[in-house]
Parts: C-alpha cells; structure tokens; sequence
C-alpha cells in the first residue's frame, strides 16, 4: 500500500509538472541560424529589414561564382573620358580555345542576345534593323557588321568585352544578362566567326585565340 501510495505521488507530480511547459528557451545564440525564415519569392525585403534581418539578396561584394572567371579589371570609364577603353585592349581572352559544347552554347547565347541587331550571319541585318524590304524593325541606327568590317575584325577582344560589358553607343550593358564567362564565349564566337569569314577554320580546335593588343 505505501509502495502505491509513493507512485501515485510520483505520477501526480509528473502530471502537475508538464502542465507547466516552458514556452521559451532563453537566450539563443545567433537566432538567425537557429530559426529559419522563410522568404517568398517576390515578396520586399522591408518586412525582414524591419526585424532587424540585414538580408539583401545579393553577393557579398568581392566575391565570385564557383567556377566563373574573374571580372573585368577595369571599371567603365567617366563621362567624356576613354582611357579603359582603350587600354582594354591590352586584356586578353581568357578562353582562348572553346569546346564543341561551348561553342554550340557561344552560338546560342549570341543569337538570343546579339543576334537580333547584329544579325545571324554576323552581318548586320538583324530584326531590329528599320529596313525598306518590308521587314523593318524598330530602330533606323544600323548595328555593326561584325563580319566584313575591318574595324571590328582588328578590334581586340578586350576592347569588345568593355563595350558588351559597359555599351557602346547605341548598345547598351548586357553585364546583367550574361556572366563574364558568357560574354567571352560570345566574344570568342565571333572571333572565331570572323576568321572563317577570311578563310580560316572554326572548328573548337582551331578556335581563333586574342590576336596582339593594337593601339
């Protein structure tokens, strides 16, 4: 009987202590590891800066992609001035050879983003081109022929990834639509493009490499 009466004891102090739950841990150290907030898509980061969360969806400044290669060593230059500029002509492509799969992807990404104002063939006649075939497009400035053009076959890679890079004249950035390593790719197609155009080969062996800076 004293046994019975020492574990009905027991069972009401069990029972009377989990009706006493902590809701609260304590202090956690760092919070933000501990509980996760979740983030939904589209949604404003002012709710979370408003709780004190310092999130901002970017990169932490001066760090770069696994496997990219590293970014432009010069910044675009000031209004009126084009002293990087020219001196990008000195910075060599990186990708000096492209894989078959590469150069099948350089292609695409050219035409998706070059394409329509350079042309397929490189030539200018893109479908942005205002012409008078009946196929006029929205803009009157003819873009660049890329291929035929001594001024654009002779401009280094360099200078070419500054303008793709900052724009040029009528072309705008295209920094935000393609990473560095894209936008060599792309440069190194249509320098690979260009030396077929003059009788040379464009196969992924023979991928045309940077040619001497020219000043």
């Amino acid at each position: 009987m004293k046994k019975l009466s020492i574990i009905i004891v027991l069972v009401a102090l069990v029972a009377w202590s989990c009706n006493d739950v902590r809701r609260s841990p304590g202090r956690v150290y760092m919070p933000d590891m501990a509980y996760s907030r979740a983030v939904e898509t589209y949604s404003s980061l002012d709710t979370l800066h408003a709780q004190g969360i310092n999130y901002y969806a970017l990169p932490v400044p001066g760090t770069i992609k696994r496997g990219e290669l590293l970014p432009f060593p010069l910044p675009m230059d000031k209004q009126g001035d084009s002293t990087n500029y020219v001196l990008a002509k000195q910075i060599a492509n990186p990708l000096t050879v492209l894989s078959p799969k590469q150069l099948t992807e350089a292609e695409r990404l050219y035409l998706v983003n070059c394409g329509i104002c350079h042309g397929k063939a490189l030539d200018g006649n893109g479908v942005l081109h205002k012409r008078t075939d009946g196929t006029d497009g929205p803009y009157g400035a003819a873009p660049a022929k890329l291929v035929g053009n001594i001024k654009y076959e002779d401009m280094p890679a360099g200078q070419m990834f500054y303008s793709v890079t900052y724009g040029k004249g009528q072309m705008g950035s295209y920094a935000s639509q393609l990473s560095t390593t894209q936008r060599w790719m792309v440069i190194q197609y249509i320098k690979a493009k260009q030396a077929e155009s003059k009788g040379g080969t464009t196969t992924a062996a023979a991928a045309t490499a940077d040619t001497t800076a020219k000043k």
